[in-house]
């Protein structure tokens, strides 16, 4: 488990759902984390693969672009 900046977002980039194959249809999963590049995405959930870029955290305001 990859410790991120607070517990609400180490749970939420961490999570993964025993119901839902593909993450993007897991309406629990809110933030993907891409480790190569260091990014965090908030979910779109509208049925395919889209994010949105953050640049800070939502529960504990720390700016993820460090």
């Amino acid at each position: 488990m990859t410790k991120h900046c607070c517990d609400q977002m180490t749970y939420h980039a961490n999570l993964t759902c025993e119901i839902h194959k593909n993450l993007f249809d897991c309406p629990d999963k809110l933030i993907i984390f891409h480790e190569e590049d260091c990014e965090y995405g908030l979910i779109i959930h509208d049925g395919g693969s889209s994010t949105i870029e953050i640049m800070f955290c939502p529960w504990c305001g720390i700016n993820l672009g460090y």
